[in-house]
């Protein structure tokens, strides 16, 4: 990112739009809830409704101020005054979406709220003629192909008030929107700094922004202002980008200044949750806000993910049945039902409401990656490609497609694709197993040995959620003739799954005795060999192998054949798994440093 972000020009008519100071500091909680209650009313006169909505519901969890405290209406301008009548009757038609109506009649005017709401218009008519199109002409597949007219107009009028330094903080919102829409990606994240020094209470300026930076290396070439506003927009990015802990740390550092009855910021946290997989305090954060918020539908689509995950039936048809009654035309709604069927294998029904909820809104980044596995599910290769490349083009932080698009090609046997696809997912989660797994998988296919031994070692040194990248190791190692190595790898496995106190079946575990009861006995370890047997005795598949084994065993013994002493201490299987018991702790890792990245 340049460096000349910050360069920031602050000619902005300040009777028009008063803006209170908005130091950094969390000091004075009555102050920020006077400015979150005077941009809620801006931001409403102007048609923006969601940043509206945010700062009302923010304004909503601090106490209520005294009479005396209020904060007066703004004052009116002569500009105002003149435009009164045109604006109060194009802000009527724009409320029931006839926005080239709206547009029509506040041409000419002059005041900066009635000129915002004119351009306002002319881009959400553009936007609304381009969705009917879409829905009329072409599947939800075939969205990206229809572009929004009036962007060209709109960026030339724009620009020219940019330059003559006309626009004030909504205008400078609006004009970086016309340029995100054009994928001019630098010059519309300038625009939204300066937006955001010029007015640092319009949340949507900050989340506008908050789409546009990719990685923490950009965030740091910003220049953005010294406001407590910009303390929501870090532990926002940080949750967008990964960083959950930062952001955690961002959200618990706002609830202890005062604003733990915030809905907004319970459910940010439940969200960071659920993107590290802590399944369990994400539902019990989610639950608690239902409780709190019983008609709440934002973010509840991730609260059926969650519930999908945990295949709760029963949970997740409440949750479908109950957001129904709530407003079934919700992109939520739609993602919620879709899940639903999808948990019941009813994949076609499922494709359909997270079409339904595309047609509803082209941009909802959820509904394309969760068509995407519905695709897969439904083994139609080719569409579900283009739902996981629409939902990039929405997100390109979306990890979910990314990691959707590798298993796609796998299917498609073409491991060079999966092989890019993996690692930009895995850039984006770089201590998520599942990635790690997949890469060695597409690296062994490719027979870049190495390269897979050292990303099924990182995905055990970071946490296996799946507990198979030391199986996949070993086999790895045993293609390699690397017994001893592949023996430690099976130890660790085996005393892994044991020591984690949970009663899984591990579909591996009788090829770990296996080998191990194979490795045992090729050193003449009788004892330790005659164990891993008698454990491979216990699965079918292995059953027959492990009799074998001890009937020679015995037979060896009988014989006299004496046991070796010569073996190193690491590859003796350990004295609890030989006594048939849990071991209590998990072990150091072995040094597996030959293969360590």
């Amino acid at each position: 990112m340049a460096a000349n972000t910050s360069v920031v020009p602050v000619a902005v008519t300040t009777a028009v739009v008063p803006v209170l100071s908005t130091n950094g500091d969390f000091s004075d909680l009555r102050e920020i809830k006077k400015q979150l209650l005077l941009i809620a009313g801006l931001t409403r006169e102007r048609g923006l409704l969601h940043s509206s909505k945010w700062s009302a519901e923010l304004a909503f969890s601090l106490p209520a101020l005294p009479l005396g405290e209020l904060q007066p209406p703004p004052p009116i301008t002569e500009e105002d005054a003149q435009d009164m009548d045109a604006y109060t009757l194009a802000k009527a038609y724009f409320d029931v979406k006839e926005y080239d109506r709206a547009a029509h009649f506040l041409h000419g005017c002059n005041s900066k709220k009635a000129y915002f709401l004119y351009m306002y218009s002319r881009y959400l008519s553009g936007e609304k003629k381009k969705d009917d199109e879409t829905v009329d002409s072409l599947g939800p597949l075939e969205k990206g192909q229809v572009k929004n007219e009036a962007l060209r107009e709109l960026r030339v009028e724009l620009s020219k008030k940019h330059q003559a330094r006309e626009l004030d903080g909504f205008g400078l919102y609006l004009y970086g929107v016309v340029l995100r829409k054009l994928d001019l990606v630098k010059e519309a994240i300038d625009v939204f700094v300066e937006a955001t020094h010029v007015l640092p209470l319009h949340w949507g300026a900050w989340l506008e922004l908050c789409n546009l930076i990719t990685d923490k290396e950009m965030l740091k070439f910003l220049s953005l202002p010294d406001t407590w506003m910009k303390e929501f927009f870090l532990a926002h990015i940080y949750t967008e980008l990964q960083l959950i802990e930062e952001a955690l740390q961002k959200y618990q550092n706002l609830i202890d200044v005062g604003f733990s009855k915030s809905s907004y910021i319970v459910s940010q946290i439940a969200v960071a949750y659920h993107n590290i997989r802590d399944i369990d305090k994400a539902l019990s954060i989610f639950n608690e806000l239902r409780k709190q918020d019983p008609y709440r539908i934002e973010n509840m689509d991730t609260f059926s993910n969650l519930l999908y995950v945990r295949s709760m039936k029963s949970e997740l048809s409440y949750l479908a049945h109950n957001l129904c009654e709530i407003d079934k035309y919700r992109v939520e709604t739609c993602c919620v039902i879709g899940n639903y069927y999808s948990l019941r294998s009813q994949h076609e029904k499922a494709a359909l409401y997270f079409q339904r909820a595309l047609k509803l809104n082209p941009r909802y980044l959820g509904a394309w990656t969760l068509m995407g596995h519905e695709y897969m599910e439904m083994k139609n290769t080719s569409a579900a490609i283009q739902a996981y490349r629409h939902a990039i083009e929405v997100n390109k932080r979306d990890y979910r497609a990314w990691y959707g698009l590798g298993q796609t090609y796998e299917i498609l046997k073409m491991p060079f694709y999966c092989l890019y696809y993996y690692r930009r997912a895995h850039q984006l989660r770089p201590n998520d197993s599942r990635m790690l797994v997949a890469l060695g998988e597409c690296y062994e296919k490719l027979n870049q040995l190495v390269e897979a031994k050292k990303c099924y070692w990182r995905a055990y040194a970071v946490g296996d959620v799946e507990k198979m990248a030391l199986v996949k190791l070993a086999k790895l190692h045993e293609q390699l003739t690397e017994s001893e190595q592949a023996a430690q790898c099976y130890i660790k496995y085996i005393q892994d799954i044991y020591s984690c106190g949970e009663i899984v079946e591990h579909l591996e575990e009788s090829t770990a005795f296996r080998y191990l009861a194979q490795y045992y006995f090729k050193c003449k370890l009788w004892d330790e060999a005659s164990t891993c047997a008698q454990k491979c005795c216990a699965f079918n598949d292995t059953r027959e192998e492990g009799k074998a084994l001890l009937r020679q065993i015995l037979q060896l013994r009988n014989q006299g054949e004496t046991p070796t002493t010569e073996m190193p201490a690491p590859f003796f299987l350990p004295a609890s798994l030989s006594a048939n018991n849990t071991p209590t702790r998990r072990v150091s890792p072995l040094n597996l440093s030959s293969v360590t990245p």
